[in-house]
């Protein structure tokens, strides 16, 4: 025991001096880096304009990589004239350029909108199975609106720009995190306990200055989820504006939701396909289906004004 006791206060006098020297030099490189700061103004630009410019790089590499990992092909006009002349109607409408129609085999039934270079709606080929021509135009019409709205663009850079933040306020807590973990950690083996040491005040310290930055990114998180939610009935509402049609969105909508559940029959109660608790609608980037359905049914019970009436 005294040889352990010993091994563990010599374990715990080279630990504090490592993490003393780490505090001394992490401390000269803060006041150096403060003496040769930047103002304010030119520094909170330089953050985010660096975080603009690696957030339209990962927008765009992205939405590329994703073209090219989709095994999707160009939906002939001869063998779909009407979709594409509702889809032409839709873009003259609509501020949005004519993207490319593309079909593919998704995991699910389901369409999305792809911007950057060269913008593009992919369908997944079994919604034409099941889809009539006004409910494609109401999809399509509101793929259409996340393209005229930029909405992919503007969601990847608001994720950077929180990353960017969370990881700011990481690295600035970060040093005095390590710095006081390592103290408590080398006291407590100076002491022969070094289990002992989450439980004293510097560890408890630690954790709580840890639990504050996860809390921080998960607020800001949640922040970016509610918005994309926001653009999702901003997409809905666009759609129904520009084709006059709430009902023919909220069919569209109902049949891709069956055709993406499990169908079990006398199993189905046996298995999760679906989690609507309130936890799972914060952390969703769309609002639940039922809510959308029964927003754009309630649409068509008030008469639209004439301008929204299609043509």
């Amino acid at each position: 025991m005294n040889g352990r006791r010993v091994g563990l206060v010599a374990l715990g006098l080279a630990s504090l001096t490592a993490y003393l020297l780490v505090a001394v030099v992490g401390y000269r490189v803060l006041v150096s880096l403060w003496a040769s700061r930047p103002s304010p103004a030119t520094l909170a630009l330089t953050i985010v304009a660096t975080t603009v410019v690696l957030g339209l790089i990962s927008y765009w590499t992205g939405t590329t990589r994703l073209k090219r990992s989709l095994d999707a092909v160009v939906l002939p006009r001869s063998r779909a004239p009407s979709v594409y002349q509702r889809l032409e109607r839709l873009v003259a409408r609509m501020e949005v350029g004519m993207p490319t129609l593309l079909i593919a085999r998704l995991p699910v039934p389901n369409a999305f909108a792809i911007g950057g270079f060269g913008s593009a709606i992919v369908v997944d080929r079994r919604l034409f199975g099941f889809l009539s021509v006004e409910e494609m135009e109401a999809l399509l019409a509101h793929e259409l609106a996340h393209l005229e709205g930029r909405d992919a663009l503007v969601q990847t850079l608001a994720y950077s720009l929180t990353q960017s933040l969370v990881g700011l306020v990481g690295l600035l807590v970060f040093p005095i995190v390590v710095l006081i973990g390592g103290v408590a950690r080398a006291t407590a083996m100076l002491r022969g306990d070094p289990s002992s040491w989450s439980r004293s005040w510097l560890g408890r310290t630690q954790h709580t200055a840890l639990q504050a930055v996860a809390v921080l990114g998960l607020g800001v998180t949640l922040l970016v989820l509610a918005y994309s939610r926001r653009r999702e009935w901003a997409a809905d509402d666009r759609a129904v504006e520009v084709t006059g049609n709430p009902l023919a969105l909220a069919r569209a909508l109902r049949k891709i939701e069956r055709a993406s559940t499990p169908q079990l029959g006398p199993l189905t109660p046996l298995y999760v396909h679906g989690d609507d608790s309130a936890l799972s609608r914060w952390l969703s980037t769309h609002p639940p289906m039922a809510d959308r359905v029964s927003r754009l049914v309630e649409r068509a019970e008030r008469p639209l004004p004439q301008r929204f009436r299609p043509p």
